[in-house]
């Protein structure tokens, strides 16, 4: 590569990269895409198994938003079709909607009980749709504490602790806080306005949304091998490159763990092929207490593939992202608590001292972020350089 054969660099080609590649491309400036696994769309990517069965090879994802302009950027580049994602989970060895909601509450508890739950759960929380699982065991009514304890007990605690490695009393309360009870016979998993899914798959929208003339990929490469920082500026093949680098990767690997490896949860995935025409009776089965993985993904309800007698299956078991680990898992949930940000921000400091580095994007900046937040930060980010570099963005 030439120093001065690139306007911008963008490392990673998951959402938040393809996102800023595209955008910065569209403005008639070349970039170059540096991605170290071997295919483009990052945890999103999509592929066909043994069996024929698409299969999101980093888990299941899920489109859903109430970000309008997000959801009308992503349709140039695919068409979707929509998609309510509904979980169900294993409790007291019935099978019940996840979050917890009033069909739980029917299937788990005796009709009166049941009757009388809900009737009080209206007079103390009229119209509202949602309340925290916090809120409930914190009541006053002895009748909704008992009931907000069952749920924490039966629907969080173990799930929780299987997710994150730790005993549940040890998570902080703002994790706790998110867990949700729905106030009604809403059985959704996501109460988003805009919930679709590509019809032909992440794969071929990440495909179309790179497939430009201003973009160049350099896939199975390590950012290392090609960028070096010294003393605040940065090198290509020893020579000074000064235009923007938009990195979505992991800032501790980039700068070669000088601080220390920043901690994270991972998955260990596990696919299995089955000769039946469906194995669960959800895309999604939520095991948050007996069993070690944490839940089962079935791709056919996703993807709605029709095929008679195959199916494949997913299982996730929670492990922590080490230096053991790193060999065949990847970092998925950043674990935010006082002491690893302090390490991250030892990270993000020094890499401020290089004027064209930018970090944009979940492991860059050490956040959990769905995919709308993702492409809605690399939107805003790659506004911002444009308008400093006054590129306009020529065609769309």
């Amino acid at each position: 590569m030439k120093n001065n054969d690139y306007d911008a660099i963008v490392i990673g080609a998951g959402f938040s990269g393809a996102v800023a590649a595209r955008e910065i491309a569209d403005s008639g400036k070349k970039v170059l895409i540096i991605e170290k696994r071997k295919q483009i769309g990052g945890n999103m990517y999509e592929c066909f198994d043994k069996d024929g069965i698409r299969i999101h090879l980093y888990g299941p994802h899920i489109f859903h938003t109430n970000n309008e302009d997000v959801f009308r950027y992503l349709k140039r580049f695919a068409n979707f079709y929509k998609y309510e994602h509904k979980v169900i989970g294993k409790i007291k060895n019935r099978l019940v909607p996840i979050p917890f909601n009033y069909k739980s509450l029917d299937i788990l508890f005796n009709k009166t009980e049941a009757t009388e739950i809900k009737k009080k759960l209206s007079e103390l929380y009229p119209n509202i749709h949602k309340i925290s699982v916090l809120e409930l065991v914190n009541n006053n009514d002895e009748t909704i504490k008992k009931f907000g304890e069952y749920v924490y007990e039966n629907v969080f605690a173990n799930y929780t602790a299987k997710q994150w490695g730790i005993p549940v009393s040890k998570i902080d309360k703002s994790v706790i806080n998110r867990v949700p009870v729905v106030l009604g016979y809403d059985d959704r998993y996501f109460d988003d306005k805009i919930q679709y899914m590509p019809e032909d798959g992440f794969t071929e929208l990440f495909k179309n949304m790179l497939e430009s003339e201003n973009i160049d990929i350099k896939l199975n490469t390590n950012i290392l091998d090609i960028i070096k920082l010294r003393d605040g500026k940065t090198y290509i093949a020893d020579k000074e490159y000064i235009n923007p680098i938009i990195f979505t990767g992991a800032v501790d690997e980039f700068l070669e763990y000088k601080y220390g490896r920043l901690p994270y949860r991972s998955l260990n995935l596990v696919f299995e092929n089955y000769k039946v025409d469906k194995f669960q009776e959800n895309s999604v089965v939520n095991y948050p207490n007996e069993e070690e993985f944490t839940r089962i993904t079935e791709f056919k309800y996703l993807t709605k593939q029709r095929t008679d007698r195959n199916t494949t299956i997913l299982k996730e078991y929670p492990i922590m992202y080490n230096e053991e680990t790193a060999k065949k898992s990847d970092p998925y949930y950043p674990i935010q608590n006082e002491k690893n940000m302090e390490t991250y921000n030892k990270y993000k400091n020094e890499l401020e001292k290089y004027n064209n580095i930018y970090l944009v994007g979940r492991l860059a900046e050490y956040k959990y972020y769905n995919m709308d937040i993702a492409i809605e930060r690399a939107l805003n980010l790659t506004s911002e350089i444009m308008e400093e570099k006054e590129w306009k963005i020529k065609s769309k």
